[in-house]
């Protein structure tokens, strides 16, 4: 007598299905984190830029006496010897602002779930003093 069996029964199916659901309840919450923790890291990343950006500027005013700051072509907007929170100053010493959106000094991350609140925000230098660099509201990320 032939006693062969193809396919699977109906038990183990229920328990692969059970044990997928299983893996897929832990591993989805993990990837959701992933994407906050990329919109930290690059809202981080250009915060870092923008001190950079600002350092820079400052420098080459001293270097060349005062005089106009041009970097990459554009000429940059001062104000008390560091760039300006305008298009014209402190975002044009930025090569790069993609997935972002700038508004007078407030930089926002696109895509976030509340923009707003995952942001940061450069003020010019005040009289004999360094520019202001919030630290990054990421509440929203």
């Amino acid at each position: 007598m032939r006693n062969a069996t193809r396919g699977f029964t109906l038990i183990e199916l229920v328990v692969v299905i059970t044990i997928l659901g299983i893996l897929a309840a832990f591993a989805v919450p993990r990837f959701l984190q992933l994407d906050q923790q990329a919109r930290i890291a690059s809202l981080q990343g250009l915060q870092g830029a923008v001190r950079s950006g600002a350092t820079l500027a400052r420098a080459m005013s001293l270097a060349n006496g005062g005089q106009a700051v041009v970097m990459e072509g554009n000429t940059i907007t001062m104000t008390n010897g560091y760039p300006d929170a305008t298009a014209t100053g402190i975002l044009a010493t930025l090569q790069d602002t993609q997935g972002f959106t700038f508004n007078a000094g407030l930089f926002s991350r696109n895509g976030a779930p509340t923009p707003a609140t995952c942001s940061f925000t450069y003020a010019a230098a005040a009289a004999n003093g360094a520019p202001s660099i919030s630290i990054p509201d990421v509440s929203g990320c």
